[in-house]
């Protein structure tokens, strides 16, 4: 009897997949979440993975939830950040991009800024003093 043989298709080297069941740890921003005992066919070089039946919803389902908590928590940042250099939405949205909705949206977590712009209020919201910079 031969045993099934799977490849990676994500490192497209010939490199083996194999099958059994391990954590999985999701990671966004600086939150993480581990999704115990995955079963599937697992990558040793890249992390990838091929799901059994009912894993990729149960893995889905973890992501969602950790992507929800941290939009609030970047949406919780980006408003105190805001406030602490003394902006109104419709200010900082003018002088990040994106219009005066903008950070109203950012701030409910309706739509996400762009990386750069989380980037630069960071940046800001420790130095503050180079907001004249921009202006």
């Amino acid at each position: 009897m031969t045993k099934e043989k799977r490849y990676c298709l994500e490192c497209d080297d010939g490199v083996l997949l194999v099958h059994g069941a391990v954590d999985k740890v999701i990671t966004i921003d600086a939150l993480s979440v581990t999704v115990p005992h995955v079963s599937g066919w697992h990558c040793p070089v890249c992390g990838e993975c091929e799901f059994d039946d009912g894993e990729g919803k149960r893995y889905s389902a973890a992501l969602t939830a950790l992507r929800k908590q941290a939009d609030a928590e970047r949406a919780s940042t980006l408003r105190a950040i805001r406030k602490k250099l003394g902006l109104k939405q419709a200010e900082a949205g003018r002088l990040f991009g994106g219009g005066v909705n903008a950070f109203s949206e950012y701030e409910r977590g309706k739509t996400q800024p762009h990386k750069s712009t989380v980037l630069l209020l960071k940046l800001l919201g420790r130095h503050p003093e180079l907001l004249k910079e921009l202006a």
